[in-house]
């Protein structure tokens, strides 16, 4: 019985990843060629072209009208020379790495963003794809996702008062959950350093001037 309930509090890490209101700081920056540049450009083809694939429930047009223009953001943050130098001269103690990025170099993390291969289809289609449900729950959760499903629940508490860089923040953070990045359930200075937190922090920032 008590190897039982081990083995389900081990497993229930793997199926739930809370995620709280993340801090708008900007930490580091980096600089390489990842693939076929565009129009004689420092950005790879794939950057320009990248795509996304959302599918929505238990919204109203107005709250998908937000959302999408918050994917508009992201792809226009994802196209520029400006995400890839931040993601590939991310520092953390003054190494160019992020936290708790499974043994991934910055480029690495780069390339897996623009192949855009979430775990469940392993497809490399260049797109974010995912399900986007909004909820509420008077709690500091922002959202939340599991690692068997295509989904990610919104908390409607943030998304109503968020701007839209607010909203591109979340949705990109929550789809590199997609991509099998984590971070620690609690905070830690050093969590903010992760590959969703940071990165989904650059997005907001760079979408805020872009």
């Amino acid at each position: 019985m008590f190897k039982k309930i081990l083995l389900l509090i081990l497993c229930s890490g793997f199926f739930f990843t809370s995620c709280g209101i993340q801090k708008d700081q900007d930490k580091g920056e980096d600089s390489l060629e990842v693939g076929e540049t565009f129009h004689g450009t420092d950005v790879p083809a794939s950057a320009y072209y990248f795509d996304a694939n959302i599918d929505f429930f238990k919204t109203t047009p107005q709250d998908e009208e937000k959302f999408e223009e918050a994917i508009k953001m992201i792809k226009r943050v994802v196209s520029s020379l400006e995400f890839k130098e931040r993601v590939l001269n991310h520092t953390y103690n003054g190494v160019k790495t992020f936290v708790d990025n499974g043994g991934l170099s910055n480029a690495q993390i780069y390339k897996i963003i623009l192949e855009g291969a979430e775990t469940l289809n392993k497809i490399k289609n260049n797109t974010m794809d995912m399900e986007v449900e909004l909820y509420y729950a008077d709690t500091s959760t922002v959202g939340y996702t599991r690692s068997n499903s295509p989904r990610v629940w919104v908390n409607s508490k943030y998304f109503y008062t968020f701007s839209t860089s607010g909203v591109a923040t979340n949705l990109m953070h929550e789809w590199l959950h997609k991509l099998g990045f984590r971070h620690g359930s609690f905070y830690t200075p050093s969590r903010d350093y992760s590959v969703p937190y940071a990165i989904g922090r650059i997005v907001g920032s760079l979408g805020r001037g872009l």
